[in-house]
Formats: structure tokens, C-alpha cells, sequence
């Protein structure tokens, strides 16, 4: 049978996952291959140094620039903190020496640098500690030297269409009782704080606020309203890769944008697995290098007993009959399963000759897509 590679989003029960976790920059890595982490085990860590501040100490004092080295109260590498006199100039006469004009220190940090070229000094603000956390629990299986580590586990893997908001962790609970409630500002609870919620086929902009206001980690939703996502975020998000925002909640979306009802397979997996542990991330990147925003849901020893082993064969292609996703306007989001390949080119639209397949939508209806508008829902 004919095949043909097609990107897709992974709706699996139980799964082998691999997260490399590394520094910015170079620094400690804290474990050692073997140890068992938690999502919240720092596993890594370093400084980032601290931003300077110059400051013109010869218009301070009125002195020349050559004269500035001599007048300087603390020496490179010295300590210092916020209104420290770290510089002054010298006194005519004793008694005189309080109406002397002099320079205080504007931070806390050190002193990096005097110019007796431009009598300026540099002044460095304390370095900023950066940490990474594992995100997962798991097993340290490789330590990148000096960079951070690989961390594995066997876990319930959701991946979504499109999603806002870092990593955050929390515990799986339904706010919705099926696949095609919208969750609503009242449905969401004093008691879902710090809990990743799951709705159904919408969640607007009153909804999100009031997840917010809660303190919940996260929010799963069938499908949103691009204009509440524009308000949220306070500007259009364009292409930008997304994972950066500071919205106090982490959003993802499965199916796409609008009031689309989530995958029955998802929501009854998210339902199965609820009160169990889970990491999800919103970072979403659609153009090269795909990046998807993910749900994984920790399973224990005890809880992987009476389960199937994990098995992830990688697909090698998209066959008839396997599941996919459209992704692209017209029937964006929809569901379905490939009905056949066509092997010829076919003239689309905008005069491009592209590469095809018939799909079958879950109301029955027939229509031909290109391939690169489908994703593939791997089991």
C-alpha cells in the first residue's frame, strides 16, 4: 500500500519520553546518571552575570579623568553595596573634608573596572542565578558535560495544536463532564488552584481570567477564540514561537481555533488519567522545526501494573485509514481518517502542483486535502 510521511500529533496512552533539559550556558550539572528526579528536581545550574552600570565619576567630582584612580574609596573586585561612598575627593583642609564632593554607589553588586582614560568606572549589578528543573519525573539516562541532562520516563504523552504559557506542573482534574462543554468562569473553583483543568470544546477570555485569579496551573481546551488569545496576550502573536508568556497560566489547545469539541480519544484519556500527576507546556512553534505544545501525565510503577508496556514505534508514513487532523483552512481543526493516497500532482487553487490524499470527515463527508495540511493522531 502506498505511503507517504506526514507530520503528527502523538495521543498516546503510554510512551517512552526523553527530555534533554540544559543551561543557557555553561554550569553545574547537579545529578548523576541513574538518579530518580521529580519534575521540580534542579538538575542544573548557573549565573548569569549581572548588567553594569557606568558611572562618569570625573564630571562627579570635577576632576580629571587621570585623577580618578586616585580618588577611588574601593579597588576593583571589592564588594559594595547601594549609597557606599566609593569615591570622594580630597579635602582642601581637614575641617573641610564633610563639604567634599563625593560618589555613591547607585547598587548593590561589585566594582569591575576604573578608566583613567575617560574617568568613568564600571560597576556590576550580583549575577543571576538561572536553574533548570527536570519538568518530568523520571530517570537521569545522560548528563550533557557542563550543560544539563537527559531525563526518561514512561508516561501518558498528549500533544495539542496549539498552546501559550512555559511549563508548569500540576494534577489532572475535568471541570467538564464531556468532550463538547465549553468550560465556563463558573465552573472553575477556589479548589482547582494549582491543578491543570480540563474543559471541553471552548474556553474564552473570562474563563482564562478567572483560571488566573484562581492560581490554577493550567488550562486543556478543545478550542479558543483568536481575538480572546490577541487579549490576552495584549498584541498579535503572528509566527512567533510561544512559551515565553508570563500569563500566570499555561494553556493548551487540542484541536484548534474556535468552539471545537475535543477529540473524544483525548478527553477520555485526560479523564482516565484524572488525579494523576502531569507536566504540560504551551510552547508552540507551527513553521520549521515543529515544536507542539504537550501534556504528560507521570505514571508510576504502581500505575503502569495491569497496563500494557509502553511501546512507540516511530510511524514511517501515513497510511489509509490512519486518523489525522486538518490544519488548514477550509474544515481547520476537523477530524478524520485517510480514505486513500493519490499518487498523481494535483492543481490546487493557487496554480502549485501538490501531492494529495482523500479524507473521510467524521460526518462522512469526502474531500480531497493536500497532504501537507494534515497531521497524523498517533496512537
Amino acid at each position: 500500500m502506498a505511503h507517504a510521511y506526514t507530520p503528527g500529533l502523538r495521543v498516546t496512552r503510554q510512551a517512552e519520553i526523553e527530555k534533554e533539559r540544559v543551561l543557557p550556558l555553561k554550569g553545574n550539572v547537579l545529578v548523576k546518571v541513574g538518579d530518580m528526579v521529580t519534575a521540580d528536581t534542579i538538575v542544573a545550574r548557573t549565573e548569569l552575570p549581572g548588567p553594569v552600570i557606568i558611572v562618569n565619576v570625573m564630571g562627579l567630582l570635577g576632576c580629571e579623568a587621570k585623577e580618578v584612580p586616585e580618588m577611588m574609596k574601593v579597588k576593583p573586585g571589592d564588594v559594595i553595596k547601594t549609597d557606599d561612598i566609593i569615591a570622594e575627593a580630597p579635602a582642601l583642609l581637614p575641617f573641610l573634608k564633610f563639604m567634599t564632593p563625593k560618589v555613591k554607589s547607585p547598587i548593590n553588586g561589585t566594582l569591575e573596572k576604573v578608566s583613567e582614560i575617560t574617568g568613568q568606572i564600571i560597576l556590576r549589578e550580583p549575577p543571576q542565578p538561572v536553574i533548570v528543573k527536570a519538568y518530568i519525573d523520571g530517570e537521569v539516562v545522560r548528563i550533557i558535560p557542563d550543560e544539563g541532562v537527559v531525563v526518561r520516563t514512561t508516561a501518558t504523552f498528549i500533544q495539542g495544536i496549539f498552546g501559550v504559557g512555559g511549563e508548569t506542573v500540576g494534577e489532572i482534574t475535568l471541570a467538564v463532564d464531556g468532550p463538547s462543554v465549553e468550560l465556563k468562569p463558573e465552573m472553575l473553583k477556589p479548589e482547582h488552584k494549582g491543578k491543570i483543568v480540563v474543559g471541553g470544546s471552548y474556553v474564552g477570555i473570562e474563563a482564562i481570567k478567572k483560571g488566573i485569579e484562581i492560581g490554577v496551573a493550567g488550562i486543556i481546551s478543545g478550542g479558543m477564540s483568536d481575538k480572546d488569545l490577541k487579549q490576552l496576550l495584549g498584541y498579535d502573536l503572528g509566527v512567533a514561537i510561544t512559551g515565553h508568556e508570563n500569563l500566570g497560566v499555561s494553556l493548551v489547545i487540542t484541536e484548534g481555533f474556535g468552539r471545537i469539541d475535543m477529540a473524544n480519544r483525548t478527553f477520555a484519556l485526560l479523564k482516565e488519567r484524572e488525579g494523576f500527576k502531569a507536566s504540560i507546556s504551551g510552547a508552540t512553534q507551527i513553521r520549521a522545526g515543529v515544536i507542539r505544545p504537550e501534556i504528560i501525565v507521570h505514571l508510576s510503577k504502581d500505575q503502569l501494573k495491569g497496563e500494557d508496556e509502553a511501546k512507540v514505534d516511530a510511524k514511517d508514513g501515513v497510511k489509509g485509514g490512519d486518523p489525522v487532523r486538518i490544519i488548514r483552512e477550509p474544515n481547520f481543526g476537523k477530524l478524520g481518517a485517510v480514505k486513500r493516497l493519490i499518487p498523481e500532482l494535483m492543481v490546487m487553487e493557487s496554480e502549485t502542483k501538490v501531492r494529495v490524499m482523500e479524507v473521510t470527515l467524521q460526518d462522512g463527508t469526502d474531500f480531497i486535502v493536500p497532504r501537507a495540511n494534515v497531521e497524523i493522531i498517533e496512537d
